[in-house]
């Protein structure tokens, strides 16, 4: 059985007495999509420096692709690619004498696979555009373009998609697939709920810890144990007012133009009910289901 691409057994990281990453345990193997789930500050940028041999551990050992974190980083950035949340871009440069220069430093010089990294990330056509003149979502393109031109078959994505809109997130969901079927691993951090629902298997982080690691539908079945209701009644603040306070709900939030119910016990009927007591006109109470996002709310309560 091979060894999996990252291993982490009780990692942890303090500074001084502040513990960002608090003794957290997990594998991803060979070819899977895992995505790291968070809110800023939960820890996750700094797990993917220490398992870069960046930051030294303060408790915990890690290995990524066969090699230990701490006594062997040189190997292990050699080998992976790794795109951070600010990456270095030289906005005098065109795409292409950027990818020529990083190249450079992982020792390829070769021309053809600049170009074939350009195309590969759907840049063909771009290679004269200055990097000052390119949107955000192209230069995400190319910041991972510069992760990818020594071809690592470990990819860190760390934020990858922060501050682009929705259809180049959407577009850059389908590069890291198109990298996933050829073979890569992908190790990618988001605070991005929907995001993390392309991902095969998904950890979620607050606090520095690792709440869970599974797929996103054992995680909801685990999770979220209750039935999910979307409620549409009016007046919808009242309504949320009048549910919050019902015995056997567990949560309720705003969902849009609707109320989002969690509960184990309490039935489409006795919402209904209840809401018409308290004089709150009911349109309709529909099934639901559960989401990300809720399974990151129950296991951070």
């Amino acid at each position: 059985m091979s060894l999996p691409v990252i291993y982490v057994e009780n990692l942890t990281r303090r500074f001084g007495d502040f513990v960002a990453v608090d003794h957290i345990n997990f594998e991803v193997n060979e070819g899977e999509v895992v995505g790291y789930l968070g809110p800023n500050g939960s820890g996750k940028t700094t797990t993917i420096r220490m398992l870069l041999g960046l930051l030294t551990p303060s408790e915990g050992e890690a290995t990524v692709l066969g090699y230990d974190v701490q006594r062997q980083s040189e190997e292990v950035r050699a080998r992976v690619g790794y795109m951070s949340q600010k990456f270095a871009i030289y906005d005098d440069l065109t795409t292409q004498e950027n990818l020529t220069f990083y190249g450079g430093v992982y020792g390829i010089t070769d021309k053809a696979r600049i170009q074939q990294t350009l195309e590969l990330v759907g840049l063909k056509g771009h290679e004269q555009t200055l990097t000052r003149d390119m949107s955000t979502g192209w230069r995400q393109r190319l910041s991972l373009g510069i992760a990818l031109v020594h071809q690592p078959k470990l990819l860190f994505l760390d934020e990858p998609t922060s501050g682009v809109d929705p259809t180049a997130r959407r577009a850059f969901w389908d590069l890291i697939y198109e990298l996933a079927e050829g073979g890569v691993t992908i190790f990618v951090t988001t605070h991005y709920m929907d995001e993390a629902e392309y991902c095969e298997r998904v950890g979620v982080m607050r606090d520095g810890k690792l709440l869970a690691m599974d797929t996103p539908t054992n995680l909801k079945r685990t999770v979220i144990k209750g039935d999910v209701w979307e409620v549409f009644a009016h007046p919808l603040e009242q309504g949320l007012e009048v549910l919050r306070e019902m015995d056997g709900v567990e949560r309720v939030g705003l969902a849009g133009d609707h109320l989002r119910v969690i509960s184990s016990k309490v039935k489409q009927e006795a919402l209904s009910g209840l809401l018409k007591r308290k004089k709150i006109q009911v349109e309709k109470i529909e099934s639901g289901e559960a989401t990300l996002e809720d399974v990151f709310l129950a296991l951070a309560r």
